[in-house]
């Protein structure tokens, strides 16, 4: 008897993947039932199967011929010999959605070797609440109707957006890698505030909060950064010599160059 076919499936089964599970599960796009995830770590896929109550295997060829929906989400290196095993049972009808910096449209398809529908998606790690920022690029196999399904399915762990595909590497830098850069900062401000006095977890509350409310400040104002960071900066106050240190200490100049070089690593991967 012919194995259940799936709504989902995903090849490998870490942090990303259930990212992307949860938010699936949580705003009902698909039940845990329709979804499949394959992964030769037993610890992996029995966490998942406890956490989100979907099904597992360690077969990923399994995974693949049962899911109308494939996301692969093993790591970049590990790309070409996981196609390699899965091609063959890849068909024209599924769509394959791809995470992997540095794995390029033409190149995805060069690996499949054949007439595949491929999805290439740059999300990051706020997907894990729901707040994640993700990039989608299509080859010209999708459909608009294949399109906008596999948009539903991304928007269900925070916003996307498609972007052509000569910026994925752009965004690796502004969205994919930044949540580390955001982290650091945040971390930097909460030592300060210790240094000032204040608890340890108090600090690390009062930075993190500012740094989210300043973001959605950017994101439901609509007024341009510069215009947000000068009402904060009155004539001889706090905030305005704080700008001239970070300015003086190269602040921009450092996170431009850092971004660059994220950037450069994603194109050459």
């Amino acid at each position: 008897m012919d194995q259940k076919k799936m709504k989902l499936g995903f090849i490998g089964t870490g942090n990303m993947a259930g990212a992307i599970m949860g938010g699936i599960i949580r705003n009902k796009i698909f039940a845990p039932a329709e979804i499949i995830g394959a992964d030769i770590s037993l610890d992996s896929r029995e966490r998942v199967k406890k956490t989100y109550g979907i099904e597992t295997t360690d077969d990923n060829k399994e995974a693949a011929k049962r899911s109308e929906v494939l996301v692969l989400s093993v790591k970049p290196q590990f790309y070409a010999e996981t196609i390699a095993e899965i091609r063959d049972s890849i068909d024209k009808t599924q769509i394959v959605i791809t995470i992997a910096p540095g794995k390029t449209l033409a190149w995805l398809e060069e690996q499949f070797g054949k007439e595949v529908r491929i999805i290439r998606t740059m999300p990051n790690t706020p997907a894990l609440v729901g707040e994640g920022m993700t990039a989608a690029c299509t080859n010209r196999y999708v459909t608009e109707g294949e399109k906008e399904y596999a948009l539903k399915i991304l928007s269900a762990f925070g916003k996307v957006e498609i972007v052509p595909e000569h910026l994925i590497d752009a965004v690796v830098a502004v969205s994919g890698s930044s949540p580390a850069y955001v982290f650091m900062f945040i971390e930097a401000m909460a030592d300060a505030a210790v240094a000032e006095g204040m608890p340890r977890q108090q600090a690390y509350r009062f930075a993190a909060q500012a740094v989210l409310g300043s973001a959605k400040m950017v994101l439901e104002t609509g007024k341009h950064p510069g215009e947000l960071k000068d009402m904060v900066c009155s004539p001889a106050g706090t905030t305005i010599e704080a700008v001239r240190v970070l300015e003086e200490r190269g602040f921009r100049s450092a996170v431009i160059e850092s971004m660059r070089a994220c950037a450069d690593i994603s194109r050459n991967l």
